[in-house]
């Protein structure tokens, strides 16, 4: 299919390849441009539907939670988006073993869906560079407990940020390592206060708050470090491109 749509990339350093030169990974410079269902629902009406505004929007979250019903009794969905299939992740020592919460978590895996495909097929890549920031930058997360680094974290159980320039420094009341909910207002942050197990200007071990709810956070943070023996005058504000998810 012919390339109508483009996602614009920054290229950033690839902490999982620490030993080769020159080696970078994308990351889309668009990826905060988060739409609900409410944005969905003016779509719709913008296209022309003469279905009013109110009753789509209903229609969506009634599809939403059908899914999330049907999901929880243990089917598998498949939409035009993706198939939904639910997982049970973590060991199980013994024949007679039992779920434990503190070792098994309930998950999805999703699979991208035949029109989801064909639909990608026809998005190109326009490279932007070398994403600027004096350097500093949140490259990889690492749930301690499962290992996972695809964005899966644990409350209550560390986490292991690695980037450029991350180490924690500056005015206590402004620097740290935050979780932002992405469904909700901005002033609804949670801020680790736990004391960092390690902060070093490549690696942080920070401790996931146990009061975070399921659901998708942006990781900020907040710093005035540039070099040990210089602080930033203002601090600096770093946030992970990939949402950092509670299931």
């Amino acid at each position: 299919m012919a390339t109508t749509k483009y996602w614009k990339v920054w290229l950033t350093p690839n902490l999982l390849t620490k030993d080769v030169d020159n080696d970078y990974i994308a990351e889309v410079s668009t990826s905060k441009q988060t739409l609900r269902n409410e944005d969905i629902a003016q779509r719709i009406v913008d296209e022309g539907s003469e279905i009013k505004y109110d009753t789509l929007l209903s229609i969506i979250n009634q599809h939403d939670r059908i899914i999330r019903e049907a999901v929880c009794d243990g089917y598998s969905v498949l939409t035009g988006v993706g198939q939904y299939s639910p997982r049970v992740t973590g060991s199980w020592i013994g024949k007679s073993a039992n779920f434990d919460p503190s070792v098994n978590k309930l998950t999805l895996d999703m699979v991208l869906s035949k029109e989801m495909r064909d639909a990608l097929s026809t998005v190109g890549v326009e490279v932007l560079g070398v994403k600027e920031g004096g350097g500093a930058s949140i490259g990889l997360v690492t749930d301690t407990l499962t290992e996972a680094t695809d964005g899966t974290i644990t409350p209550g159980e560390d986490i292991l940020i690695e980037g450029t320039k991350i180490k924690i420094v500056g005015d206590p009341d402004l620097c740290g390592v935050y979780f932002i909910p992405r469904d909700a207002p901005e002033e609804t942050i949670y801020k680790v206060e736990r004391r960092l197990t390690q902060n070093d200007p490549s690696r942080i071990i920070a401790r996931v708050p146990a009061t975070l709810q399921p659901g998708a956070y942006t990781l900020r943070i907040v710093t005035q470090f540039t070099t040990a023996s210089t602080l930033l005058k203002e601090p600096r504000t770093l946030e992970y491109e990939q949402p950092l998810v509670v299931s």
